[in-house]
């Protein structure tokens, strides 16, 4: 006979937990002397996650990521690391955070393997040959372990750092524009290691002024003028691009560019590429209307497609709403 009683249910099953908080900002403001270069930013990063800062130079993404990895001191606003006030406990959390600056901050004339010595040295790393080894091995440049650093190319110097930066196995990495300067397949080539090291359980807070590296990420921050413009996931902020996206290409290309911002129901085009990018009101136009005005302007349409928008569609969208111009954005 059973026992169970006779309505018994199957219990829900419970929500997957939120991840646990890295880093997070309230109302974080920066100034440099009467000048804000970062207002009311608000932040919080999971474990486990990869939280990117997009946006133009001069946006404040450098200040923020110097604010977290408590190298600088905020003007206003409450941000915790670890659970940790950072600035009062940026001592203790040496140990678990680490940073790549913008500009390559190591020594050009001492070698990759010396560099990454000094590092270990400087962090109080033990057993910090083997580890040297092993990361060496994982970036790819044990063969040139004897090279000055100075002698080496962009992309290799970036692993250089990246190497450093990891020496004392930090749980946290901030990155501040890594692959500014970076050839494309040495871009591909780092964000690769990025993405290891994020399934091995290291959180990335990354600042970048390349909005196809805000895919990669897990959510994203729009930044502009030190102020966040929207923040979620990329599927998220790409469907705040209202409007569709009509991807044309043709010559003289310079023509195309100028002629399509200016056609009847377009609320912008943007060269993406070898095409441009046109998004247009469907309810004040369409595609074949806006093929016709580019064909009577001079352009050779060579081919008119839909497109899903990109983030730099939003972003744009974005910019617009906020009655900010076009070339204040670049």
């Amino acid at each position: 006979m059973s026992t169970h009683p006779p309505h018994a249910t199957t219990p829900p099953p419970a929500p997957n937990p939120l991840p646990t908080e890295v880093a997070s900002a309230r109302h974080l403001t920066v100034r440099y002397g009467t000048h804000a270069a970062v207002t009311d930013v608000d932040l919080h990063l999971g474990q486990g996650e990869v939280l990117g800062l997009i946006g133009p130079d001069g946006a404040g993404k450098t200040s923020i990521l110097r604010v977290i990895a408590g190298l600088q001191r905020a003007a206003a606003g409450q941000v915790h690391v670890f659970g940790m006030p950072v600035w009062t406990s940026r001592r203790a959390l040496l140990e678990r955070v680490g940073y790549l600056p913008q500009r390559f901050a190591l020594y050009g004339d001492l070698t990759v393997d010396e560099n990454i010595r000094f590092f270990a040295r400087l962090r109080g790393v033990r057993d910090w040959r083997a580890r040297k080894e092993a990361l060496l091995a994982r970036v790819q440049l044990a063969p040139f372990a004897d090279r000055p650093a100075d002698q080496l190319s962009g992309g290799m110097k970036q692993k250089l750092a990246l190497a450093c930066s990891l020496m004392h196995a930090p749980e946290l990495l901030i990155l501040d524009e890594p692959t500014t300067g970076v050839d494309p397949v040495s871009r591909r080539e780092f964000w690769r290691l990025l993405a290891d090291l994020v399934a091995e359980g290291l959180t990335l807070l990354v600042a970048t002024p390349y909005l196809d590296e805000a895919e990669r990420c897990s959510r994203v921050l729009l930044v502009h003028a030190g102020r966040v413009l929207a923040a979620g996931t990329p599927a998220q902020l790409r469907a705040l691009a209202p409007g569709t996206v009509l991807r044309v290409t043709g010559s003289p290309r310079t023509l195309l560019a100028a002629t399509a911002p200016a056609l009847p129901g377009v609320l912008d085009a943007q060269p993406f590429g070898a095409a441009v990018h046109i998004r247009f009101d469907p309810a004040a136009t369409d595609p074949s209307t806006l093929v016709a005005a580019l064909i009577t302007a001079g352009v050779a349409v060579a081919e008119a497609r839909p497109a899903p928008p990109s983030l730099e569609d939003a972003f744009l969208s974005l910019l617009r709403q906020a009655g900010i111009p076009r070339g204040e954005a670049a």
